[in-house]
């Protein structure tokens, strides 16, 4: 393919992400593989440059583009060697008119800025959340497996304070890596390791995941636990909760029990582990706004209703784990979101409508935000993150 070829490939993908970001249709990394799966003629080279083009336009447009080539046209405006591709030939883009209109660059539509500053998010704070995200692992300590052996090859660093992450570069694969295979290491983010941390859990602890999804923290929290004890992760999710049992046994966590729970029914399942339970922890569904560096097209899918309606699932998620906890026990509540209304507000919000609960320092990485704590790629080189620990009285 030619680099003309590459662009057009780029604004033909780019008209499918925005489509499915109005219609919430699949994700962008998905559209691309189709894309290709009926284009063999395109080598890795190809695949890979067209990649970047989609996402640096992706990255680029704060507002949703009116179209695939106004998101190109408006990177082409800024860099000479695209703007040359619009030449018409063969495979190419037509050329530029010289009052066309190309996407307007930003971070994020003007009304989730507005947001941003009721947070207290800066500019500069805000800029990173779209920048390319590093590639992290966690060393998993059931498996033996020592961080300092691991990748040193591929360039690996070592994050201070947290021993069991290792950062590689940005688009390292390790899926068919020995390690890999053998369960020595997870894909997690340094942050979502850092939070995870929260729970303070230890060997012999009875431990709820209540949104455990695919597992990366049950796992991480199995870890913590050295295999001893019993960590329940649930969720609603058939599909996502149906991948942690082969994550688990690739792993070694043989403590980890899984149960999936009937949306609106969670309480009724869960009664058998009321004032049971030493830590629960809610990962809780969230606007994602700390993972754009990940999924940069998620800033397009947003809505005020449906932040909203995140809201009232995250409050209703905070009202069914309190019962689970144990008196003297911890609920540890997280989002992978910097805004204030889901993070900090519900934190609040929960201890003024549970008298005698507490909060208490989760975790000494990220900065004070009301009774938690936040992180952001700007400060902590991370995914963003609340995280708060919430206490029940004996």
């Amino acid at each position: 393919m030619t680099p003309a070829a590459h662009t057009q490939a780029a604004i033909d993908i780019l008209d499918q992400v925005i489509d499915a970001a109005r219609e919430g249709g699949a994700a962008g990394d998905t559209l691309i593989a189709r894309y290709f799966a009926t284009r063999r003629y395109a080598g890795s080279k190809d695949r890979r440059a067209v990649r970047e083009l989609v996402y640096a336009a992706i990255r680029r447009a704060g507002e949703v583009p009116a179209n695939g080539r106004a998101a190109m046209v408006g990177l082409a405006r800024e860099d000479e060697a695209i703007a040359a591709t619009f030449d018409g030939l063969g495979h190419g883009p037509q050329p530029i008119d010289a009052d066309e209109e190309g996407s307007k660059a930003g971070i994020a539509p003007a009304w989730i800025g507005k947001r941003f500053k009721a947070s207290e998010i800066d500019p500069a704070e805000a800029a990173a959340l779209v920048e390319r995200a590093p590639f992290d692992l966690r060393v998993n300590a059931l498996r033996g497996a020592d961080p300092a052996t691991l990748f040193a090859d591929l360039g690996v660093e070592r994050l201070p304070d947290l021993p069991n992450a290792l950062r590689l570069p940005s688009g390292t694969s390790i899926e068919g890596s020995e390690a890999f295979r053998e369960g020595l290491i997870e894909v997690q983010d340094a942050g979502s390791q850092m939070v995870t941390l929260a729970a303070k859990a230890a060997p012999g602890m009875a431990v709820i995941d209540l949104c455990a999804g695919a597992g990366g923290k049950s796992l991480a929290l199995a870890a913590m636990m050295a295999n001893e004890g019993q960590i329940l992760a649930t969720d609603t999710d058939r599909g996502r909760l149906s991948r942690l049992q082969p994550r688990a046994e690739r792993a070694g966590a043989s403590i980890v029990e899984t149960r999936l729970l009937d949306p609106n029914r969670e309480a009724e399942a869960l009664s058998d582990w009321n004032d049971r339970a030493d830590v629960v922890l809610i990962d809780a569904p969230c606007s994602g706004t700390g993972t754009w560096r990940r999924n940069p097209e998620a800033r397009w899918r947003l809505t005020p209703v449906r932040i909203d309606r995140l809201v009232d699932t995250q409050r209703r998620l905070l009202g069914i784990a309190a019962p689970l906890v144990k008196p003297g026990g911890a609920l540890v509540y997280i989002v992978c979101s910097l805004l204030d209304e889901e993070g900090a507000g519900q934190a609040a919000r929960f201890l003024a409508d549970h008298p005698g609960w507490t909060a208490e320092q989760p975790i000494e990485f990220g900065r004070p935000r009301g009774d938690g704590r936040r992180l952001t790629p700007a400060h902590d080189g991370t995914d963003g993150f609340f995280v708060a620990r919430l206490i029940r009285p004996c």
